[in-house]
């Protein structure tokens, strides 16, 4: 470390040996790191303290190649070392992981990719492992949501075994060949194994282990029992130091009433409309004439109306609140939710799900030719200041379904999660409403770990009402070695195939071993125990 505090003249030579002086005025603080070359050196002639541009920048660039063993062993260690820290959370005995933040207050998680992927190792073909096992934890949080902890586990078990079959002399290529097929192979057999969700229980029990709490766990399958198949539960943070739920039935829009004119019940600020016909449009509404023919026959029908459209302003803002005053005529105008592209999406869902003809003048529908037939109908409507809730009469539910599988559609094709999250979004409003899950803590800390674990527990019951349930703890994995093993091994091709997919046969019990050690047992008893246990029972039978 060398400090300068004084004005000091320092003469630096360049490649072209010309002299140039200039003074250091203020303090520096230099912080030399150790290498093979030193710039500030006393050693080093001060003529050669700088070298040209060209010859530095292909020491800076250079790479470093390793072949073989040598390439192999950091890649293994870089993947262990990540795979230790993470395998330490799984099971109910799990430890907790605590990560050092730059900024704000240490998070103390159980969530297996958030600490792989807090992760960086200094020796960089060693990180190179530990991005490779980072990955594989971040594809299981996408496409499962849950099981990152698991799959980190069988990585690395897959991983040893693997290195030490090539470093022994099998071809690499058919024993990658044999694990993938040994995989699809798995992957089949769980699917056969896994049973349907027979109900709310099944949810709890699915909630209860994966956010490793019995009160979380009741409210996350409350909250999927409420909203069912197509709706969709949120995490949100509260206030309060205690969990709450709130539920939103209907089609909710974030958008309230564009005047205060419109609310009917002052208490509560909101207006209320009682089987309304529903107006959609995408286009600015400023001239009273364009929907004066609309509202001369809403006046002898006595319906309320709701208006939906990209603005209500001017004349015919002045002419609706006149009239709603005067007790001619019960009407409420809002904005149209989103924005950009997306606004026109909205709309379009509001007028499927109301049944509602979508007045564009792109479709040749202008305001002043809409009819009563071409509103839409609701049950109940409830405008707030800023939210809108439209609960459905039910005589457009084979459009809402078809809208649904849609959206579906598109979110699969979804090119970024924002896009995705969307469309799930829509999904839910169109389907069964959205149940809020409100977090309460005491400090941030807390908090942000609560939230992970709901998070982790509302992706495990998604997954459990998609493809099933099967035993947990690894007694599952652990039951297909011991009855399939032989099956599995008896379709490869090769004797090399075998050997890869022995490899993967054996880190079937990885997850099973490492709960059990996590709980302080050995973990080869208990697989032994569990194994035994299903062979005697049947299966399905694990070890508490």
């Amino acid at each position: 470390i060398s400090i300068l505090t004084t004005t000091t003249t320092t003469t630096i030579a360049t490649t072209t040996s010309t002299k140039m002086k200039f003074s250091i005025t203020t303090s520096i603080l230099a912080l030399l790191a150790a290498g093979p070359t030193d710039a500030f050196s006393p050693s080093v002639p001060q003529q050669h303290q700088f070298q040209s541009v060209s010859s530095s920048s292909f020491a800076l660039n250079a790479k470093k190649v390793s072949f073989r063993e040598d390439s192999r062993r950091p890649l293994v260690e870089g993947i262990n070392k990540v795979a230790d820290a993470v395998r330490v959370t799984l099971g109910p005995k799990g430890r907790n992981v605590v990560l050092e933040r730059n900024y704000g207050a240490p998070e103390i998680v159980n969530d297996g990719v958030t600490i792989a992927r807090e992760i960086s190792l200094r020796d960089p073909e060693e990180n190179v492992g530990a991005r490779l096992i980072q990955e594989v934890a971040s594809k299981s949080d996408s496409k499962a949501g849950d099981g990152t902890t698991t799959s980190t586990i069988m990585t690395k078990a897959i991983v040893n075994n693997g290195m030490r079959a090539v470093t022994a002399g099998i071809n690499p290529v058919a024993l990658n060949r044999g694990i993938r097929k040994a995989a699809t192979l798995v992957s089949d057999k769980v699917k056969e194994l896994a049973t349907p969700v027979s109900g709310i229980d099944d949810l709890k029990s699915v909630a209860s282990i994966a956010s490793g709490s019995l009160e979380m766990g009741r409210i996350i399958a409350q909250a999927a029992d409420k909203v069912g198949d197509t709706g969709s539960t949120v995490v949100e943070e509260s206030q309060t130091l205690f969990d709450e739920i709130e539920f939103t039935e209907g089609l909710t829009i974030d958008r309230g009433y564009i005047s205060p004119y419109f609310v009917k019940d002052q208490e509560r600020q909101v207006a209320e409309l009682m089987n309304p016909r529903i107006l959609v449009t995408d286009a600015k509404i400023d001239d009273v004439n364009d929907v004066v023919p609309l509202l001369e026959q809403l006046v002898k029908s006595k319906d309320p109306l709701l208006i939906i459209a990209d603005d209500v302003t001017g004349e015919a803002l002045s002419a609706l609140v006149v009239n709603k005053m005067r007790g001619v005529l019960d009407v409420v105008a809002i904005k149209a939710p989103g924005f950009g592209n997306r606004r026109r999406e909205y709309t379009q869902d509001i007028a499927i799900a109301t049944g509602a003809s979508f007045v564009a003048e792109e479709l040749g529908i202008t305001l002043d030719s809409v009819t009563l037939d071409m509103l839409g109908t609701a049950d109940r409507i409830v405008i707030a200041k800023e939210q809108t809730t439209i609960v459905m009469d039910g005589k457009q539910q084979d459009n809402i379904n078809a809208r649904i599988t849609q959206l579906r559609r598109e979110a699969d094709a979804a090119e970024t999660d924002f896009d995705k999250e969307k469309c799930t979004e829509r999904i839910a409003s169109l389907g069964g409403g959205i149940a809020r899950i409100k977090v309460g803590a005491a400090t941030e800390t807390e908090l942000k770990d609560k939230k992970l674990r709901y998070e982790d527990a509302l992706n495990s019951v998604q997954s459990a009402r998609e493809l099933g349930i099967v035993p947990g703890g690894g007694a599952c994995l652990a039951y297909i070695q011991d009855n399939f093993g032989e099956e599995i091994l008896d379709a490869m091709d090769s004797e090399d195939e075998r050997q890869g997919a022995q490899i993967l046969i054996k880190a079937l019990t990885a997850p099973c071993m490492q709960v059990a050690e996590n709980a302080g047992i050995e973990g080869a008893v208990v697989v032994a125990k569990v194994q035994s246990h299903s062979n005697e029972n049947g299966f399905g039978w694990g070890w508490d």
